[in-house]
């Protein structure tokens, strides 16, 4: 079948949600699904009757792309590639939707995890463009970074578990990881359940000064981390945290104090250095991407 025929599936896997996509080879949607994150046989189930259910009569499935929640193995010669390793969320660990999905389909099915598909998106087509690295970092749920060098992800034994790094407490604070592995790691002190645990309800982050001066503190020690270990020429925040009002720029503020004058270049002290995500669903399209590419690497 000539390649303009062919149909891709997006799927993005998060910790509450799984959003899907089929798109043409120029990216236009054809066909959208959202389900509740439950277990990995239900997901399997919605999303094969999705992908049946929407490719057009006369066109055929390509490739599926799979931007997911991690920690899982991402290196594509493993023979384990997509399984999901140990994860606090239920019942996931060990599950493998991306082998699944390809021995249903019988398709090249690509799978990164969200952050670094969600970097390779706005890389090319959001508020990554016009730089050689990036490091994508989401704030939300969880806390995790996608590491970018001219639009291809970081690669190592594993993806770099940013939202892992251990950090430097404030003295007094005595709240209670919300991490079940790290005391005091950034994912621990800083998402959204580690938030949520310092405030009173109904209050908000904005509405409450001492909490959100901490968090952006502890956000902009990653930043500084980020800049000393790796460099990156631009750092694009996202996710449901980085929506209060002022947040930013704090974190911003907060990386050059943590960073204390020390001689890291220019790049780290430009205004453009800390910029929001442009994407609304960058892991999304960023896994619509992924497919697109898997499918004309396996053809050439």
């Amino acid at each position: 079948m000539p390649g303009s025929d062919r149909v891709f599936a997006a799927i993005e896997t998060g910790g509450s949600k799984i959003l899907a996509l089929l798109v043409d080879v120029d990216g236009a949607t054809l066909a959208a699904g959202r389900w509740a994150t439950t277990t990995p046989g239900r997901a399997l189930g919605d999303l094969t009757d999705f992908i049946a259910g929407a490719v057009p009569a006369g066109r055929a499935l390509g490739a599926i792309g799979i931007a997911a929640f991690g920690p899982l193995v991402r290196d594509a010669r493993a023979r384990d590639y997509g399984r999901i390793l140990n994860t606090p969320k239920p019942g996931w660990s060990g599950a493998n939707l991306r082998a699944q999905l390809a021995a249903r389909f019988a398709v090249p099915v690509a799978i990164d995890t969200d952050v670094n598909a969600a970097a390779r998106a706005e890389w090319r087509q959001g508020a990554g463009r016009g730089v050689r690295s990036l490091a994508y970092v989401t704030v939300g749920t969880g806390i995790g970074a996608g590491l970018i060098v001219e639009g291809r992800p970081l690669e190592g034994a594993l993806h770099p578990e940013i939202g892992h790094i251990r950090l430097a407490r404030r003295d007094g604070d005595r709240a209670p990881s919300a991490c079940p592995f790290h005391a005091d790691c950034v994912e621990g002190l800083a998402s959204g359940p580690a938030i949520a645990r310092r405030l009173e309800a109904p209050h908000s982050l904005g509405d409450d000064p001492s909490t959100l001066a901490l968090v952006a503190g502890y956000l902009g020690e990653l930043a500084a981390t980020l800049v000393l270990c790796w460099s990156p020429e631009r750092i694009v925040w996202g996710g449901g945290v980085m929506g209060t009002a002022g947040l930013l720029a704090r974190v911003h503020e907060a990386m050059g104090r943590s960073l204390a004058g020390y001689g890291v270049g220019e790049a780290a002290t430009r205004r453009d250095f800390c910029v929001p995500a442009a994407l609304e669903h960058a892991g999304l399209e960023g896994a619509a991407l992924m497919a697109r590419f898997e499918a004309a690497r396996t053809v050439s």
